[in-house]
């Protein structure tokens, strides 16, 4: 905040009050009105040809700027944070300010990164080394219990090397043993943000590299589901496997993700209904990143895995809420998209996070011919709904 007012007391002409009003991410305003309210006011009369004004406005503002591609890039900032000037809100920067930031860079670069660096180091190699010890032992309780040692003492010792000041609320809503958590996801390392508050069974693709082996070494002190890239795109045989370890009560909750990709920490994207078909209890957590000291959000379009690695470990700290909200079955005639919604709703409320029915899929895919198709019927409906179309 002090760095903000002391850019806008350097620049010498008074900006446009549309400036200092902050957007959502956006830089045009939008007309949130419902296209089913707007066609039914526009045929309250005969048809007009200015009608179609309304439709080459919502495609004007699709072109300039549509809803889902602007939730795949960095949150734009209200103040600055010194960690970039590239903010579009602020164009002059004081000498004053440009040595703070200069100081800001040699702390980040110079003393935190190795800091950070050499705890991730640690806690890498304890996890490693830690659940291949423990995974010698026989089944039993003791085995359990050590694996839930190592598994939160190394998690712990991760989020030290990111800074991490994470605010966990409702903590009676945990999840428990043979239940599903689902939370929006903003970043790879919102897994350690949830492990390290209690442990889970992960669930994805298996790696190769650094990656693999510390999949290899925990999924033997853990019961964590890793699937081959040939059995992730068999969904039948996915769902066999979390419902077997779902069965099991005596197993740790499963762990999912269910938008599939990273959103930039202020939407939540449509939830794939796969998690919401396994059966057993729904543990929802929402988790809403504070982008004032440091962006958690994972733009892997743009950037590597390392790349983004060091961008949030030259930040000033990772500063996260967590939600626990209470937990959620699937009621009677409900099918498993109704469920999903209403889970992912709860979510959006509690991480005031905006609800947006599109697929994370269309990060980097083509929207569906039949996603189309379906628009174009509810189009048809509305006008026919409205006396359009005799």
């Amino acid at each position: 905040q002090w760095a903000t007012i002391r850019i806008e007391k350097g620049v010498k002409k008074p900006r446009p009050q549309m400036l200092k009003t902050p957007a959502a991410n956006g830089i045009i305003e939008r007309d949130e009105t419902p296209m089913e309210k707007e066609i039914a006011r526009l045929h309250q009369v005969d048809f007009e040809f200015s009608d179609i004004f309304y439709f080459c406005r919502k495609g004007f503002e699709a072109i300039v700027e549509d809803e889902v591609t602007q939730r795949f890039s960095s949150e734009e900032l209200v103040s600055w944070n010194l960690l970039t000037r590239t903010n579009v809100n602020f164009h002059y920067v004081s000498l004053r300010l440009t040595v703070v930031w200069v100081i800001g860079v040699i702390v980040r670069y110079c003393f935190l990164l190795p800091l950070r660096f050499t705890l991730a180091a640690i806690g890498i190699t304890s996890m490693i080394v830690g659940t291949t010890m423990v995974g010698q032992l026989p089944n039993s309780s003791m085995k359990n219990y050590l694996s839930e040692v190592v598994h939160l003492t190394c998690s712990r010792i991760l989020v030290r090397a990111l800074s991490g000041t994470i605010h966990y609320h409702n903590k009676e809503n945990k999840p428990q043993k043979g239940g599903i958590c689902v939370a929006n996801h903003t970043s790879p390392i919102d897994a350690i943000i949830l492990t390290n508050d209690g442990c889970y069974a992960m669930v994805g693709q298996v790696h190769g590299g650094l990656m693999g082996v510390i999949q290899r070494a925990t999924v033997k002190a853990c019961p964590h589901v890793w699937f081959e890239r040939s059995e992730i795109k068999d969904r039948h045989l996915v769902t066999k496997r979390l419902r077997e370890h779902v069965a099991d009560k005596s197993k740790l909750p499963i762990l999912i993700f269910p938008e599939g990709t990273c959103i930039n920490n202020t939407s939540v994207m449509m939830f794939k209904k796969g998690s919401f078909e396994i059966g057993g209890t729904i543990y929802p957590v929402a988790i809403k990143y504070d982008p004032q000291f440091g962006d958690a959000f994972w733009n892997s379009s743009k950037y590597n895995i390392v790349s983004y690695l060091l961008r949030i470990m030259t930040s000033w700290a990772i500063v996260c809420n967590v939600w626990y909200l209470p937990p959620m079955v699937r009621e009677e005639g409900e099918d498993a998209v109704q469920f999903a919604n209403r889970v992912r709703s709860a979510i959006a409320r509690q991480g005031g996070l905006t609800e947006l029915p599109w697929d994370g899929g269309l990060k980097r895919a083509k929207v569906k011919d039949t996603f189309r198709e379906e628009q174009q019927k509810n189009y048809s409906k509305m006008l026919v709904r409205n006396g359009s179309i005799g």
